[in-house]
């Protein structure tokens, strides 16, 4: 279930083309509506640079959505060979200070890509 999900929402990616503007995928609600990024902002472009294999541009629209991506895989790989072998396997969501972390690292990026000055303003998107 979680892979044909994740596979018919990269397929929406791919045919929608984030990158190109006035496009049928739909923009920020936080964007359009404050003006200002919202820690998900970016990351429709993020997928679709990642799926056409440029991770640099991928970073540039969005650099924690790009590490969510990888530690998402990570845990799914995990349950995955868990399953496989019959043994559980602690993946980083089990540690103790990841929910902490986690939120902690969301309000950063938060605040720091919408800093109006440089080298911050780079963050925008």
């Amino acid at each position: 279930m979680v892979v044909a999900s994740a596979t018919a929402a990269c397929a929406a990616i791919w045919m929608g083309d984030p990158t190109t503007p006035h496009g049928p995928l739909p923009v920020c609600p936080t964007k359009a509506l404050l003006g200002i990024d919202c820690p998900g902002c970016g990351s429709l472009r993020m997928l679709y640079s990642l799926m056409h294999g440029n991770v640099i541009a991928a970073a540039r629209f969005n650099a924690l959505a790009l590490m969510a991506v990888v530690l998402l895989v990570w845990a799914y790989l995990a349950w995955t060979y868990g399953r496989v072998t019959g043994r559980r396997i602690r993946s980083w969501q089990h540690w103790r200070w990841a929910p902490m972390l986690t939120l902690g690292l969301v309000l950063a990026w938060f605040v720091v890509r919408n800093i109006p000055f440089a080298p911050f303003n780079s963050l925008y998107v």
